[in-house]
C-alpha cells in the first residue's frame, strides 16, 4: 500500500533526528515511566512542521499528496484531512456557503456540530422532518418528495444539509434530491460520518459524493482503521468554494495538528482502497455478517435491519433489540457483564458497530446472562416525533442574544422556548434546540430516556432546564 505521509514519518525518524523543536516528548524519550509502554512506539512518529514533513494549512508535498490520493479514491475534486473530528468538516463547509440571515434548509436529526455551525453563521435554519424507519423504530431520512417541496417553497436557500447515513446506518440514495437542489443552484452539504467505508462495493452502500453531493464530511476513525478524531471532508462542486473551505479549516482546526492522525488518515485511506480495488468488499462484510447471524442465533435477542425498501443497510451497524421486551439500556448493561461494549443504547435497541475484518465470537456467557435478566428493565411503550412540517426556531439567533434565562424544573418547562439544547449522547443528536419551543412530546421523550439511565451532555439528571424568560 502506498502511504506517502506514513512512510516520510517512519523514514524521517529512522534517521535517527535529535530533537530541538516540540513537541516536548522528543520522540518518546522525555515520558512519564508507567505510560511509555503504552505510547512509546506512537510517540515515534508524533513530530511537527519539520523540512519534509509539510505542513496541512498549506500542503505542498506528502499531505498534499496524501490528500490528493484520498480525492482519487473518493471521488472528489479536493480532499481535506481534518485532525478535529467531523465537527471541524461541518461547521467549515456550513461557514463556506452560508451567512447571516440565509435560509438554509437542514435534515432535524442532525448531529449538534451542524446545528452549532448554523448558530456561529446565524443562519435561518428550516427543518426538515425525517421519516421514522419501523423496523429500527428511528428517524432515518427526508423522503424525496418532502425535499423537493421545500426547494420549491424556499427557493431562497443557500444550502441543503442532510444527514446519510443516520447513525443506525439506514442509508438512502441521494441522486435525485441532489439533481433537484442542483436544478435551483443550491448546494448540497452530506454529514457521512459514518460513511467513510462507502463505495467500495456491495454489500455497502453508495457514498453521497457518487449521487452528485457539493461536500461531504467522513469520519474515518468511526469504521475505518483511523485514530480518533481523523476525518476527512470532500468538496467537490463548484458551488462549494475550496478556497473559502481552506481558509474556514484554517481557523477552526489546530495550527499544531497531530502528525500520527493525519498519518493514519493516509492507511485508513490505503486500506479501504486495497479492498476496494481487489475486489474483496463482499469478504469485507463476512465479519459483521457473521455477527448479524451469531446475535440472530442466540435466544431472546434478534439484529434487526431496516425493512424500508427505499433504503440501505449499512452491514457493519448492528441494531440489537430483546425479544422479551427489555430496553436498549437493559441490553447495553447485560452485554457489558460479557465484555461487550457497544456504541449506544436507546430505549428500544442497542447499537453495535462492527469492524472490516476478523473479530472474535463471544463466549456462551452472553446467553446465560439474557436468560437470566429477568423482567427488570422492560421498554415502555415508546414516544416518537410524528412527521411534522418544515419548521423554523421560535426564536432566531440574533433575537435571542438580548434575552435573559431563567431555570426551571423540567417538568414546569412545556410551551417555554429553550436556552440550551438537550443532547443525549452519544449520538449527540439534540432532542429539543435552543431557540425551540419545549413541547409536551419533547418533555415526555426527555422524561423517558431519563427514566432507562440516557446520559445527556451539559446534564447530569436534566431536573432543571434553562429558558428564555417572558417578556
Amino acid at each position: 500500500m502506498y502511504t506517502p505521509l506514513f512512510s516520510a514519518l517512519v523514514k524521517h525518524y529512522e534517521k535517527g533526528p535529535v530533537s530541538f523543536h516540540v513537541p516536548g516528548h522528543k520522540y518518546g524519550q522525555l515520558f512519564p515511566e508507567q505510560a511509555a509502554p503504552y505510547y512509546k512506539e506512537l510517540l515515534k512518529l508524533d513530530a511537527t512542521e519539520l523540512t519534509g514533513l509539510d505542513d496541512l494549512h498549506d500542503p505542498q508535498g506528502i499531505i498534499f499528496e496524501a490528500e490528493q490520493l484520498a480525492a482519487s479514491h473518493y471521488g472528489a475534486e479536493k480532499t481535506f484531512f481534518l485532525v478535529n473530528g467531523s465537527t471541524a468538516g461541518n461547521l467549515a463547509m456550513i461557514m463556506a456557503c452560508c451567512s447571516e440571515g440565509d435560509t438554509v434548509l437542514v435534515q432535524r436529526n442532525s448531529h449538534k456540530s451542524i446545528m452549532n455551525a448554523l448558530e456561529l453563521v446565524k443562519a435561518d435554519p428550516v427543518f426538515l422532518s425525517p421519516k421514522l424507519d419501523e423496523a429500527l423504530q428511528v428517524p432515518s431520512y427526508i423522503e424525496e418528495e418532502q425535499i423537493k417541496a421545500a426547494l420549491n417553497d424556499f427557493p431562497e436557500a443557500k444550502a441543503l444539509i442532510l444527514t446519510n447515513p443516520n447513525y443506525y446506518g439506514v442509508t438512502a440514495d441521494l441522486t435525485n434530491v441532489i439533481r433537484a437542489a442542483h436544478s435551483c443552484h443550491i448546494p448540497v452539504l452530506v454529514d457521512e460520518a459514518h460513511g467513510a467505508h462507502f463505495g467500495i462495493g456491495a454489500p455497502f452502500p453508495e457514498s453521497a459524493l457518487a449521487a452528485g453531493a457539493d461536500a461531504v464530511v467522513q469520519s474515518a476513525h468511526k469504521t475505518l482503521p483511523a485514530m480518533t478524531m481523523g476525518s476527512y471532508l470532500h468538496v467537490n462542486s463548484g458551488l462549494v468554494s475550496i478556497k473559502k473551505t481552506a481558509r474556514m479549516l484554517a481557523m477552526l482546526q489546530s495550527s499544531s495538528p497531530s502528525y500520527p492522525i493525519m498519518a493514519s488518515l493516509d492507511l485508513a485511506r490505503a486500506f479501504i482502497q486495497d479492498i476496494k480495488e481487489s475486489g474483496r468488499a463482499e469478504e469485507a462484510a463476512q465479519n459483521a455478517e457473521k455477527w448479524h447471524e451469531y446475535f440472530n442465533s442466540a435466544e431472546g435477542i434478534q439484529s434487526v435491519r431496516t425493512k424500508d425498501a427505499k433504503a440501505m443497510h449499512d452491514p457493519l451497524k448492528l441494531s440489537i433489540q430483546s425479544e422479551s421486551g427489555l430496553s436498549g439500556y437493559r441490553l447495553q448493561k447485560i452485554f457489558e457483564r460479557c465484555g461487550l461494549y457497544g456504541e449506544l443504547a436507546d430505549d428500544r435497541s442497542l447499537l453495535l458497530v462492527a469492524g472490516i475484518g476478523n473479530q472474535e465470537l463471544p463466549a456462551a456467557s452472553l446467553e446465560k446472562e439474557l436468560a437470566s435478566a429477568g423482567t427488570a428493565g422492560r421498554r415502555p411503550e415508546a414516544v416518537f416525533f410524528p412527521s411534522l412540517p418544515p419548521a423554523r426556531l421560535a426564536l432566531s439567533y440574533r433575537e435571542r442574544e438580548e434575552l435573559e434565562t431563567e431555570s426551571l424544573p423540567l417538568e414546569q418547562a412545556a410551551g417555554r422556548v429553550m436556552a440550551e439544547p438537550i443532547i443525549p449522547y452519544p449520538p449527540g443528536i439534540p432532542v429539543v434546540l435552543a431557540g425551540e419551543e419545549l413541547t409536551s412530546l419533547h418533555l415526555q421523550w426527555i422524561l423517558q430516556m431519563k427514566e432507562q439511565g440516557a446520559r445527556f451532555q451539559g446534564h447530569h439528571n436534566v431536573n432543571n432546564v434553562l429558558v428564555y424568560k417572558r417578556g
